[in-house]
């Protein structure tokens, strides 16, 4: 089944449960109607969501039964919907291009559009390292924390950065908070899982081989196929 149609199917499952007709969606502006998650849920979130990634769909096997468990543990909150309180981590690996952040902002989107009351903090770990460095007027000991705490956490591109002992001290800390407290991490690398505890440490790579549920994904890089596509 191509997949237009697929889209348009869950759009449809999606209106007709929200009591909606079927056919709703041919009222919605273009780039709007083809987002299997619908628009109503993600509106608050779009404006922190990057462009490029507003409309991500986590098609993947995994990562759809990822959010699934992290929903279904979620803690009712007001009005019943569910909160993520506790809950496993998502590490997805794979080499450059092959789509880990689209696919771990569909995560999140897909969290949002099953009606879980997300509170979430999105980084780069490049960014990471150069928010939490030191400088005049600027608290980096509470962004760590605030990292720490957050219900969920996206942590993109971890290994990426050059490392350092400083480097590796931060990531440690971060992880081993959210590793102690059982707060659901999602995780992108493009590092081979083998090489995780070479470049991330001993401490780090031990707390993320126990707390994350692991997906590698494969393929060409999609931004050079798609410039030799134009070519």
């Amino acid at each position: 089944m191509a997949e237009p149609q697929l889209l348009a199917e869950r759009m449809s499952r999606i209106l007709t449960g929200r009591g909606l007709p079927a056919d709703a969606a041919d009222l919605a502006p273009t780039d709007t109607e083809a987002d299997p998650y619908g628009a109503t849920a993600l509106e608050l979130a779009a404006a922190r969501i990057p462009a490029r990634f507003r409309h991500a769909y986590a098609e993947h096997p995994d990562i759809s039964a990822w959010v699934g468990e992290i929903a279904r543990v979620g803690r009712p909150g007001p009005g019943g919907a569910p909160g993520i309180a506790e809950g496993p981590s998502l590490l997805i690996a794979g080499p450059t291009g092959t789509g880990k952040t689209y696919q771990a902002y569909g995560a999140v989107r897909a969290l949002l559009a099953a009606g879980v009351r997300l509170r979430w903090q999105a980084v780069t770990a490049a960014d990471l390292y150069a928010n939490l460095r030191p400088r005049s007027g600027h608290d980096p000991e509470r962004e760590l924390y605030t990292l720490m705490r957050c219900p969920l956490l996206l942590l993109d591109d971890l290994g990426a950065a050059k490392a350092s002992e400083w480097t590796e001290e931060l990531t440690y800390r971060l992880i081993n908070h959210r590793y102690e407290h059982l707060r659901p991490t999602l995780i992108t690398t493009n590092l081979p899982i083998r090489d995780l505890r070479s470049k991330l440490g001993d401490r780090v790579a031990s707390r993320l081989a126990e707390m994350t549920d692991r997906v590698t994904l494969t393929g060409d890089d999609r931004r050079r196929s798609a410039v030799r596509a134009v070519e």
